[in-house]
Protein backbone atom coordinates (compact mmCIF):
# COMPACT_ATOMS: atom_id res chain seq x y z
CA UNK A 1 0.00 0.00 0.00
CA UNK A 2 1.16 3.46 -1.04
CA UNK A 3 1.95 5.67 1.54
CA UNK A 4 -0.24 8.61 1.79
CA UNK A 5 1.43 12.13 1.45
CA UNK A 6 0.60 14.36 3.89
CA UNK A 7 1.11 18.49 2.22
CA UNK A 8 2.70 20.65 5.52
CA UNK A 9 0.65 23.67 5.62
CA UNK A 10 3.39 26.20 6.29
CA UNK A 11 1.88 28.81 8.83
CA UNK A 12 2.94 32.43 9.93
CA UNK A 13 4.58 31.02 13.26
CA UNK A 14 7.08 29.16 10.86
CA UNK A 15 8.18 32.56 9.44
CA UNK A 16 8.73 33.51 13.64
CA UNK A 17 10.65 30.87 14.50
CA UNK A 18 12.50 31.06 11.14
CA UNK A 19 13.32 34.48 11.52
CA UNK A 20 14.94 34.11 15.11
CA UNK A 21 17.23 32.11 13.30
CA UNK A 22 18.20 34.84 11.08
CA UNK A 23 16.08 33.20 8.19
CA UNK A 24 13.58 35.78 6.73
CA UNK A 25 11.11 34.92 4.47
CA UNK A 26 7.81 35.88 3.21
CA UNK A 27 4.50 33.03 2.16
CA UNK A 28 3.07 33.47 -1.13
CA UNK A 29 -0.26 31.20 -1.78
CA UNK A 30 2.03 28.58 1.05
CA UNK A 31 5.13 28.69 -0.44
CA UNK A 32 8.42 30.18 1.55
CA UNK A 33 9.91 32.97 -0.62
CA UNK A 34 13.04 33.99 0.57
CA UNK A 35 13.96 37.77 1.35
CA UNK A 36 16.95 38.95 -0.23
CA UNK A 37 19.68 41.11 1.85
CA UNK A 38 19.81 44.58 1.32
CA UNK A 39 22.62 47.52 1.23
CA UNK A 40 23.09 50.53 3.51
CA UNK A 41 21.46 52.57 0.48
CA UNK A 42 17.66 50.18 1.21
CA UNK A 43 18.37 51.06 4.72
CA UNK A 44 18.79 54.96 4.78
CA UNK A 45 15.92 55.68 2.64
CA UNK A 46 13.59 52.80 4.60
CA UNK A 47 14.64 54.39 7.70
CA UNK A 48 13.80 57.87 6.21
CA UNK A 49 10.51 57.06 5.03
CA UNK A 50 9.73 55.75 8.41
CA UNK A 51 10.39 58.82 10.21
CA UNK A 52 8.48 61.06 7.65
CA UNK A 53 5.45 59.01 8.81
CA UNK A 54 6.11 58.78 12.26
CA UNK A 55 6.85 62.16 12.08
CA UNK A 56 3.14 62.75 11.02
CA UNK A 57 0.92 59.77 11.76
CA UNK A 58 2.01 59.69 15.61
CA UNK A 59 0.88 63.04 17.05
CA UNK A 60 -1.92 62.79 15.10
CA UNK A 61 -3.13 59.79 16.34
CA UNK A 62 -3.77 58.51 13.04
CA UNK A 63 -2.38 55.02 13.31
CA UNK A 64 0.46 52.53 13.80
CA UNK A 65 4.06 53.17 11.64
CA UNK A 66 6.14 49.76 11.38
CA UNK A 67 9.25 49.27 10.07
CA UNK A 68 10.44 46.27 8.07
CA UNK A 69 10.38 43.70 10.53
CA UNK A 70 6.36 42.91 10.69
CA UNK A 71 4.59 40.43 9.20
CA UNK A 72 1.05 40.79 7.51
CA UNK A 73 -0.85 37.72 7.83
CA UNK A 74 -2.63 39.21 4.35
CA UNK A 75 -5.15 35.73 3.70
CA UNK A 76 -5.69 31.91 4.12
CA UNK A 77 -6.85 30.37 1.49
CA UNK A 78 -10.52 28.90 2.64
CA UNK A 79 -9.85 25.17 1.44
CA UNK A 80 -6.51 24.51 1.20
CA UNK A 81 -5.71 26.38 4.45
CA UNK A 82 -2.33 27.92 2.59
CA UNK A 83 -1.31 31.30 3.70
CA UNK A 84 0.04 34.49 2.09
CA UNK A 85 1.76 36.62 4.42
CA UNK A 86 4.15 39.74 3.67
CA UNK A 87 6.92 41.38 5.00
CA UNK A 88 7.09 45.50 3.51
CA UNK A 89 10.00 47.33 4.32
CA UNK A 90 7.87 49.86 5.78
CA UNK A 91 3.90 50.33 6.69
CA UNK A 92 1.27 51.96 8.14
CA UNK A 93 -2.24 50.90 9.53
CA UNK A 94 -5.28 52.99 10.93
CA UNK A 95 -6.19 53.39 14.65
CA UNK A 96 -7.99 51.06 15.84
CA UNK A 97 -7.12 47.58 13.15
CA UNK A 98 -5.78 46.23 15.78
CA UNK A 99 -8.32 43.25 17.94
CA UNK A 100 -8.73 43.65 21.74
CA UNK A 101 -6.20 42.26 23.94
CA UNK A 102 -4.62 40.85 20.89
CA UNK A 103 -1.30 38.92 21.36
CA UNK A 104 1.23 41.04 20.10
CA UNK A 105 3.75 38.60 19.62
CA UNK A 106 1.90 37.50 16.62
CA UNK A 107 2.20 39.07 13.17
CA UNK A 108 -0.28 41.54 12.38
CA UNK A 109 -4.22 39.89 11.14
CA UNK A 110 -4.51 41.54 7.83
CA UNK A 111 -3.09 43.76 5.03
CA UNK A 112 -1.43 47.42 5.94
CA UNK A 113 -3.34 50.28 4.99
CA UNK A 114 -0.13 51.67 3.54
CA UNK A 115 2.60 49.36 2.27
CA UNK A 116 5.94 51.09 0.98
CA UNK A 117 8.60 49.02 -1.08
CA UNK A 118 11.80 49.91 -2.10
CA UNK A 119 13.51 48.20 -4.82
CA UNK A 120 16.88 47.33 -4.48
CA UNK A 121 19.38 47.40 -7.48
CA UNK A 122 18.42 43.64 -8.76
CA UNK A 123 15.42 42.97 -7.59
CA UNK A 124 13.04 41.07 -9.38
CA UNK A 125 10.47 43.22 -11.34
CA UNK A 126 7.93 39.71 -11.17
CA UNK A 127 8.53 39.78 -7.63
CA UNK A 128 7.60 43.51 -7.16
CA UNK A 129 4.92 43.15 -8.95
CA UNK A 130 3.46 39.81 -7.07
CA UNK A 131 3.87 41.92 -3.88
CA UNK A 132 2.33 44.77 -5.35
CA UNK A 133 -1.08 42.24 -6.57
CA UNK A 134 -0.50 40.61 -2.75
CA UNK A 135 -1.25 44.06 -0.71
CA UNK A 136 -4.23 45.64 -3.01
CA UNK A 137 -5.80 42.04 -3.77
CA UNK A 138 -6.38 41.59 0.37
CA UNK A 139 -6.86 44.99 1.15
CA UNK A 140 -4.30 47.14 1.48
CA UNK A 141 -5.35 51.47 0.70
CA UNK A 142 -1.89 52.21 -0.77
CA UNK A 143 1.16 50.71 -1.77
CA UNK A 144 4.44 53.56 -2.46
CA UNK A 145 7.40 51.72 -4.72
CA UNK A 146 10.19 53.96 -4.27
CA UNK A 147 13.16 53.42 -7.23
CA UNK A 148 16.43 55.05 -5.49
CA UNK A 149 18.18 55.90 -9.01
CA UNK A 150 16.81 57.24 -11.38
CA UNK A 151 14.34 58.43 -8.16
CA UNK A 152 10.99 57.58 -8.75
CA UNK A 153 7.65 56.46 -6.66
CA UNK A 154 5.18 54.78 -8.05
CA UNK A 155 1.57 55.40 -5.87
CA UNK A 156 -0.97 52.28 -6.45
CA UNK A 157 -4.05 53.05 -4.86
CA UNK A 158 -6.88 50.99 -4.48
CA UNK A 159 -9.48 51.22 -7.07
CA UNK A 160 -7.39 52.49 -9.37
CA UNK A 161 -5.92 50.85 -12.30
CA UNK A 162 -2.12 51.94 -12.67
CA UNK A 163 0.33 53.92 -10.65
CA UNK A 164 0.68 57.69 -10.25
CA UNK A 165 4.28 58.05 -10.89
CA UNK A 166 6.07 60.86 -9.24
CA UNK A 167 9.87 62.02 -9.96
CA UNK A 168 12.51 63.59 -7.36
CA UNK A 169 10.78 66.79 -7.15
CA UNK A 170 7.48 66.02 -6.87
CA UNK A 171 5.57 66.55 -4.08
CA UNK A 172 3.68 63.24 -3.19
CA UNK A 173 0.03 63.53 -0.60
CA UNK A 174 -1.57 61.11 1.39
CA UNK A 175 -4.90 61.66 0.40
CA UNK A 176 -7.67 60.09 2.37
CA UNK A 177 -5.57 57.64 4.34
CA UNK A 178 -3.15 60.49 5.54
CA UNK A 179 -4.94 63.63 4.99
CA UNK A 180 -2.12 66.71 5.28
CA UNK A 181 0.98 64.75 4.09
CA UNK A 182 2.98 66.57 1.75
CA UNK A 183 6.80 65.31 1.01
CA UNK A 184 8.81 66.26 -1.77
CA UNK A 185 9.90 62.84 -2.76
CA UNK A 186 13.51 63.14 -2.76
CA UNK A 187 13.24 64.20 0.68
CA UNK A 188 13.05 60.11 0.99
CA UNK A 189 16.89 59.92 0.21
CA UNK A 190 17.74 60.43 3.42
CA UNK A 191 21.69 60.47 2.68
CA UNK A 192 23.70 60.57 -1.04
CA UNK A 193 27.62 61.37 -2.22
CA UNK A 194 27.63 64.94 -4.14
CA UNK A 195 30.91 66.00 -5.48
CA UNK A 196 30.61 69.71 -3.54
CA UNK A 197 29.84 67.75 -0.44
CA UNK A 198 30.83 65.03 1.32
CA UNK A 199 27.47 64.14 2.36
CA UNK A 200 23.98 65.51 2.20
CA UNK A 201 21.84 64.46 5.10
CA UNK A 202 17.28 65.18 5.27
CA UNK A 203 16.46 65.26 8.99
CA UNK A 204 13.26 65.70 9.68
CA UNK A 205 12.25 68.23 12.63
CA UNK A 206 8.61 69.09 13.54
CA UNK A 207 7.99 67.94 10.27
CA UNK A 208 10.13 69.95 7.87
CA UNK A 209 12.94 68.82 6.25
CA UNK A 210 16.19 70.64 6.77
CA UNK A 211 18.81 69.85 5.09
CA UNK A 212 22.43 70.30 6.50
CA UNK A 213 25.52 69.89 4.43
CA UNK A 214 28.98 68.76 5.56
CA UNK A 215 31.32 70.85 3.60
CA UNK A 216 35.52 68.99 2.44
CA UNK A 217 36.92 71.34 4.90
CA UNK A 218 35.11 70.41 7.85
CA UNK A 219 32.72 73.54 8.19
CA UNK A 220 28.85 73.50 8.33
CA UNK A 221 26.08 75.38 6.84
CA UNK A 222 22.61 75.15 6.75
Amino acid sequence: MDTPIVEIIITEDDLIRLDAKGQFFELVDGELVEMNPVGLQHSDITGTVYRTLYDFAIPRKLGRVNMDSLIYALHIHPETGKRSARVPDTSFTRKGRLPKDFDRARPFPGAPDLAVEVVSPGEDADDLIGKIRDYLRYGTEQVWVLYPGPVELHQYIQGEKGSRIYFEADILDGGTLLPGLSVRVGDFLSCRRNRDVLLICHRWEKSVSVQVAVSASGRMSS
